[in-house]
């Protein structure tokens, strides 16, 4: 059901391509990099990803927020600037529903526009790749738009890292809700693991993941350095998700360099986790045209496939890493981008895709396991 109370708004491209529609959610100015998302389900998760932190978010499904808002899909208290839609529901007919999503994100001040054709701008931006835009329901001409656009930094070289992290180290013990394929009998034997996680950006379903396998986590802020890893005593090091331009974090960068160097204890990358590991292993990234956003990315390597749930601009250039230091373990095979990767002859591995995410099939939850068996090993 649309909002029959419409006032316009419009989306203005870098390039100068304008799409008027109407709007919803918030009312103001947002600008940021317009993406898009390809996903069915999932929008409450997607736009509370943190790694979408300072971007414009387009999803491909024709309507969004006919299962309103609960309380238990958020992954974090971080949201998109704003959202681009085709149609929007106001009509909530999910049991979990607590809130209609109009009132959601004016209550978290996102900004929403709806009617326009959705289609026609993933194709410009697959075409062209991803731009820097504004979206706005003011009454501000296409030139002051522009105007504003060409000051708004591109995404490369921006650490967003440090807009996104936590302030204070916390304890995390709240398990998933679901168990997928975790026996009990699987937890009974495993030893209660203490894990220091790294927040890039963190989601709070990795979180819950690491607890369901038997682990407790300390999560510390993104600057951390080695001392303030080392003197927690972990079982093993999480490196986590998070937005902007992996090369810039320097600080994450030099932290994963040292403790790869020191090569002792059990480290598991994510996304921005598992760039950042590439970086530290005298690697390169480089920007995507468009980025992987979306729930169904075959990965594997060797007639192993997964289907994954990504979300990510960035790559590691394959050609830039030492098969004397690091082997390949993932390929996205949409595009052969480096999906994984694991370090030779130490307990140190990543993927670039997300294996909490369960986008209907659970295939990479066996990464969480395997985290955990390095752990015990060492114990």
């Amino acid at each position: 059901m649309i909002n029959p109370y419409k006032k316009n708004a419009k989306l203005v491209l870098s390039n100068g391509i304008v799409f008027p529609g109407f709007s919803f959610g918030a009312s103001g100015t947002a600008f940021g990099e317009i993406v898009f998302n390809t996903g069915m389900t999932g929008y409450q998760e997607v736009i509370t990803d943190p790694s979408y932190y300072g971007q414009i978010l387009t999803f491909t499904y024709p309507e969004i927020g006919n299962t309103g808002i609960n309380l238990e899909d958020s992954e974090s208290s971080i949201n998109v600037k704003g959202i681009i839609v085709r149609n929007y529901s106001s009509n909530n007919s999910n049991w979990r529903s607590l809130k209609d999503f109009n009132q959601w994100l004016v209550e978290k001040n996102i900004i929403g526009l709806y009617g326009i054709d959705t289609r026609a701008l993933v194709k410009i931006l697959r075409s062209n790749g991803s731009m820097n835009g504004i979206l706005t329901s003011e009454d501000k001409t296409v030139e002051n738009c522009l105007k504003k656009i060409s000051e708004i930094p591109k995404m490369e070289g921006l650490n967003l890292s440090k807009e996104v992290t936590t302030k204070q180290q916390y304890l995390w013990q709240k398990p998933s809700e679901t168990t997928f394929d975790i026996r009990k009998k699987y937890l009974e034997k495993t030893k209660k693991l203490k894990i220091v996680a790294i927040d890039f950006g963190i989601k709070k379903s990795i979180l819950n993941r690491l607890v369901s396998h038997g682990c407790e986590i300390l999560v510390l802020p993104y600057r951390s350095s080695l001392k303030d890893v080392l003197s927690n005593k972990p079982d093993g090091i999480f490196f986590s998700n998070g937005p902007g331009d992996p090369s810039s974090v320097n600080e994450g960068i030099d932290l994963a360099r040292s403790l790869i160097e020191y090569g002792e204890i059990p480290m598991f990358g994510i996304c921005l986790g598992h760039q950042i590991f590439g970086l530290a292993l005298g690697g390169a990234t480089y920007k995507l045209q468009f980025g992987h956003r979306g729930l169904n990315h075959p990965c594997g390597k060797n007639n192993k496939i997964e289907i994954t749930s990504q979300n990510h601009g960035f790559a590691i250039d394959p050609n830039s890493l030492s098969k004397d230091i690091v082997k390949i373990t993932h390929h996205n095979l949409n595009d052969n981008t480096v999906a994984g990767l694991e370090v030779n002859n130490k307990p140190i591995f990543s993927v670039q895709f997300h294996p909490e995410a369960g986008p209907g099939p659970h295939d990479s939850d066996y990464l969480f396991k395997k985290f955990v068996s390095l752990m015990l090993e060492r114990c």
